[in-house]
């Protein structure tokens, strides 16, 4: 799977073990940066990585910063983008299977690296299962400006 990656400073460690994990699941991993820990603003990097899982470059995205917070207000500014913050392995599975969630959002301040492995494999591993949950999807979509 294709999976864009972006984080801030603060997010920049856990980034940085995800994308080595991820690379050695065999999966495709685009990375939006950033590429250091010295202070930068998040919006610089979630941004890119939303957009290239809304348009299709990517088959999924991972936004992080310290509480996941940030990164998942500017991913969820993107046309395409359904965003969730997720903390635990079954809330990105449920996120997955009833929202179509293409991209996730994770508090590197809150979640340690094997938690965060744990829940971006029940993201990357759950479809979408449509039917009644397609309904509330289409209007959470319809709300877009």
């Amino acid at each position: 799977m294709k999976i864009s990656i972006a984080s801030d400073h603060g997010g920049f460690d856990l980034k940085e073990d995800l994308r080595a994990w991820l690379t050695g699941q065999g999966h495709e991993v685009v990375d939006f940066g950033c590429h250091g820990k010295e202070s930068c603003d998040y919006p610089d990097f979630a941004g890119p990585a939303a957009r290239a899982a809304a348009s299709g470059e990517c088959e999924r995205g991972i936004v992080i910063c310290t509480t996941g917070i940030g990164v998942s207000m500017t991913a969820n500014k993107v046309k395409g983008v359904r965003c969730a913050l997720c903390g635990d392995p079954w809330s990105a599975e449920m996120t997955r299977r009833h929202n179509d969630a293409n991209v996730l959002a994770i508090g590197a301040g809150v979640t340690g690296p094997l938690l965060a492995r744990q829940i971006v494999t029940a993201f990357l591993t759950h479809e979408f299962e449509g039917g009644r949950h397609q309904r509330r999807v289409d209007k959470v979509m319809s709300t877009e400006a």
